[in-house]
């Protein structure tokens, strides 16, 4: 780390933060802005240590944080290096464009459907919804910068979102304006091969290897707010899940 590193660090005391909280939000700083890019070694604890004056447990602790958020990746024998691949944590509720811009990368979509229908025998046992209500589906081709990650199917009560104009970028910003962002969610991840359409949306040869979320979100009362489809890139996506024992 340069120089001004450590004075920012240095700088922070006055934050009223524990050392390992600064540290991490500096950190964190340095990799939305670029200045730590993918694949880029990050200085051993012992050295981090030595130059920010604070403990190797305090930068065990700090790292430990962004490793479990897969912004970075140790590597035994090696090092810590800046995460090269997008790694989603499945203990988050957390959007695409939230993932992406906590990354320091550029998330944009390309609408390939944002319309209002009835509902669907699918989407209504999804939803929970009877027949003959209304939903708000987006069809949407997920971008960082100008590559492809993600083909995106999502259903939504109008009940909820009356107006699919409402999502210009963010469904997730487009609900924590109406106050209706999700609190918990059910997914099911699975390894699949890319359909012919899916991978000529995602610029990638027909069966390519893909990972398949499926996933239904819910309000605080309890009312379903999402059924989404997701389609991610094999060679460009990592989901990972903390485990703990009893």
């Amino acid at each position: 780390m340069d120089v001004n590193f450590r004075t920012e660090f240095q700088r922070s005391t006055s934050a009223r933060a524990p050392a390992y909280m600064r540290l991490q939000r500096l950190l964190r700083q340095r990799l939305a802005s670029g200045e730590l890019g993918p694949g880029q070694t990050l200085p051993s604890e012992r050295d981090l240590a030595e130059q920010l004056a604070v403990s190797r447990v305090t930068v065990r602790k700090a790292l430990a944080g962004l490793v479990q958020d897969g912004m970075l990746v140790p590597r035994r024998g090696a090092g810590t290096f800046v995460a090269e691949r997008i790694v989603k944590p499945l203990s988050k509720i957390t959007s695409f464009t939230e993932d992406l811009r906590a990354r320091g990368l550029n998330p944009r979509s390309v609408f390939l459907e944002r319309s209002l229908g009835e509902v669907t025998p699918e989407e209504a046992m999804a939803l929970n919804l009877s027949p003959g209500s209304r939903v708000v589906r987006l069809h949407r081709l997920r971008y960082a910068g100008d590559a492809p990650l993600a083909v995106e199917h999502s259903a939504i009560p109008q009940s909820i979102l009356d107006d699919p104009a409402r999502v210009t970028n963010s469904l997730y910003a487009a609900l924590e304006a109406l106050g209706c962002r999700p609190v918990r969610a059910l997914q099911r991840l699975r390894a699949v091969n890319l359909s012919a359409e899916h991978a000529r949306l995602l610029q990638l040869p027909k069966d390519s290897a893909a990972l398949a979320l499926e996933r239904r979100s819910f309000l605080a009362d309890g009312r379903l707010v999402e059924f989404t489809r997701s389609w991610y890139r094999g060679d460009a996506y990592d989901f990972v899940a903390e485990l703990q024992g009893e």
